[in-house]
């Protein structure tokens, strides 16, 4: 099956579909290999990892894609990409979609913000008027050559103008085509169960600890009626707080051996890589001659 078709089915499913973000190849083998039915790249997450900085919109189109790319390709399962706000007008979302698309992912995502683009969770954002981005959906509906690939609007209007606004744009976007919803940042599960009522599609959920919204598991998301969650922060942080941990180790102690305990080693972590199996078809191949 293929992993458009595949996702499409997930997110329709009454059962939730969990789908972290990971920020490299390494964080989305690991993912797979615990059990995850899909993931999610996402430009906090990328700004960090690839840049170094925070997500205020100074990742470019190719800098995104490549990042996206290199993570399906370390994996079988579908991938869920962001693409900001498309990077520009009708004419750039369509390049956007049609790039990404070939790139493989599965569901792919834009947003109503205006340029420069941040993280839904900080102060300052805006967003460009509603008729502006539904052009926008209908460019990347029109131009996407499998109808399976999942196309999510997101709005950022719940911190700009309100619920109302919100929900009133949702509606709008759904209309022209998305094939899933995500109104950014609600402030209570009261405003949760409102955009559930309101707005006639499958929502996207996000729980990004420390930020506006209230976490909840997945299955409290699944009884108030989303469809997927994903997770944008819980390997980049874990990561940040491990890696600061080693290093303060490593500098204090001449040697990073009593952070042991927290870390894979050299075996588990051949495993992970696929170092086994690629020495097997090396002998293989070789074998052949």
């Amino acid at each position: 099956m293929k992993k458009t078709t595949l996702f499409k089915q997930y997110i329709l499913s009454p059962e939730i579909l969990i789908a972290p973000v990971v920020h490299d190849p390494l964080c989305a083998k690991i993912a797979e290999q615990v059990g995850f039915n899909a993931i999610t790249t996402a430009g906090y997450s990328n700004s960090a990892a690839y840049l170094g900085v925070p997500d205020i919109g100074l990742m470019s189109m190719a800098e995104m894609l490549n990042c996206t790319k290199r993570i399906i390709d370390a994996v079988n399962i579908p991938v869920f990409a962001d693409a900001d706000d498309g990077y520009g007008n009708v004419n750039n979302v369509m390049r956007t979609i049609s790039e990404y698309e070939k790139a493989g992912v599965a569901a792919v995502f834009i947003e109503d913000q205006k340029a420069p683009k941040r993280c839904g969770h900080m102060v300052g954002k805006d967003v460009i008027p509603p008729q502006e981005m539904v052009a926008k959906i209908k460019a990347a509906v029109h131009v996407r050559k499998d109808p399976d690939m999942v196309i999510m609007a997101r709005t950022d209007a719940l911190a700009v103008n309100g619920i109302e606004d919100a929900v009133h744009r949702a509606k709008l976007y759904r209309e022209a085509g998305a094939d899933l919803i995500f109104v950014e940042a609600p402030e209570s599960i009261a405003q949760m169960e409102t955009i559930i009522q309101e707005v006639k599609a499958p929502l996207m959920a996000n729980n990004l600890d420390g930020g506006k919204t209230p976490i909840l598991s997945a299955q409290e998301l699944q009884r108030i009626g989303y469809a997927i969650v994903t997770d944008p922060v819980a390997c980049t942080y874990t990561i940040a707080k491990a890696v600061k941990n080693v290093l303060q180790d490593l500098l204090q102690n001449g040697s990073a051996k009593k952070s042991h305990d927290n870390m894979v080693l050299f075996d588990e972590f051949n495993e992970i890589v696929g170092l086994k199996k690629i020495r097997q078809l090396e002998s293989e191949l070789v074998g052949k001659n």
